[in-house]
């Protein structure tokens, strides 16, 4: 295949990846007839954008050689149907054994993922925790970010955060069972157990956005 658009080259190192898992710079520049230069040059791009990711590979006495592949968000820039498989899914179950079973299908599901939630953000200070939600956010596919609210003056106010997510990673689902939101509000609560977690914008009562403000809990005697 010869790459006559310089443009879609990067495009195309994308494809060729999503078909073929994985390759190496050199793999690439042969398949898509562009220079190893002008493919490296690529690859730092795609790389910087974290549409890839590489990992080192021993190959004797030479240097280690770089084996690329799609990182999640790479894989995520090509269309696919998964959520209007999900709702189909859920659709089928409710038909099958009733919306109130499938309630609590999702219920567990968001408690699970409170968990692992829990576990990859850690221990911290509730604005490194918040910053670390955003950024697990951000990888699977929800348009986050965070910023702190300056605190008034002679007030006896805690730390406050306000969290927007732009896009809504699941938003076929939670257009055919808003319970999601309800559920996902949970567990920002459950993985934030010190604050208190509120919705301020919501993409399904027709904002731009999801946004949430994070109090920190007063500790006794305060206030």
């Amino acid at each position: 295949m010869t790459i006559t658009h310089n443009p879609s080259t990067k495009q195309d190192i994308l494809q060729y990846l999503l078909k073929q898992s994985q390759s190496t710079a050199q793999a690439l520049a042969e398949a898509l007839e562009v220079t190893p230069q002008a493919i490296r040059r690529h690859l730092k791009d795609l790389e910087g954008e974290e549409l890839i990711e590489y990992r080192s590979v021993s190959t004797g006495m030479g240097r280690p050689q770089h084996i690329y592949q799609l990182s999640r968000k790479g894989r995520d820039r090509f269309p696919n149907r998964y959520g209007e498989f999900a709702v189909s899914l859920l659709d089928t179950l409710a038909e099958t054994v009733g919306k109130e079973q499938v309630g609590a299908i999702l219920q567990k599901q968001w408690e699970r993922k409170a968990i692992e939630y829990r576990d990859r953000i850690g221990n911290g200070s509730v604005q490194q925790r918040v910053a670390k939600l955003v950024e697990l956010r951000q990888s699977e596919g929800y348009m986050a970010e965070w910023y702190l609210l300056p605190r008034e003056v002679d007030s006896n106010s805690t730390e406050q955060f306000i969290l927007k997510e732009h896009n809504c990673a699941i938003s076929n689902v939670a257009e055919s069972f808003p319970s999601v939101c309800g559920h996902e509000l949970e567990m920002f609560a459950a993985i934030l157990p010190d604050c208190t977690v509120e919705r301020t914008h919501w993409i399904n009562d027709g904002e731009h956005q999801c946004g949430y403000l994070i109090k920190l809990r007063l500790s006794r005697g305060e206030g």
